[in-house]
């Protein structure tokens, strides 16, 4: 079994910064890929980044220049560190991973608000 625990996310006023963190544990012999998505208030939950097993970043629009994904494959940890922060970021947001068996696992989401 694997199991996704968040952690990092909280308030932060606009322009402000937050890391985000997301470590998988249990049974998993290999990650092919890591990311992120966020769910806003009445909203889909949306993607915003991903990075593969060789470290190659995507990124959302919305948030590409203020956002960065980096992975620690020997803790199976995958972190996002999120600056400029705007109102608009603030949502619930949930790690994701895909094992080298193409199987999906998620994190059950930590809150990122951003207000002053």
């Amino acid at each position: 079994q694997v199991q996704l625990v968040e952690s990092g996310g909280g308030l932060v006023q606009p322009g402000g910064s937050l890391r985000l963190s997301c470590a998988a544990s249990g049974s998993i012999f290999s990650i092919a890929e890591m990311g992120w998505y966020r769910q806003a208030p009445g909203k889909e939950r949306e993607w915003v980044a991903n990075i593969m097993s060789r470290k190659t970043t995507i990124y959302a629009a919305s948030v590409k220049g203020r956002f960065t994904i980096s992975r620690d494959n020997a803790e199976n940890t995958v972190y996002l560190q999120m600056n400029s922060l705007k109102p608009e970021d603030t949502a619930v947001y949930y790690c994701k991973i895909i094992s080298g068996s193409r199987i999906q696992y998620w994190g059950r989401g930590t809150q990122v608000t951003v207000s002053s």
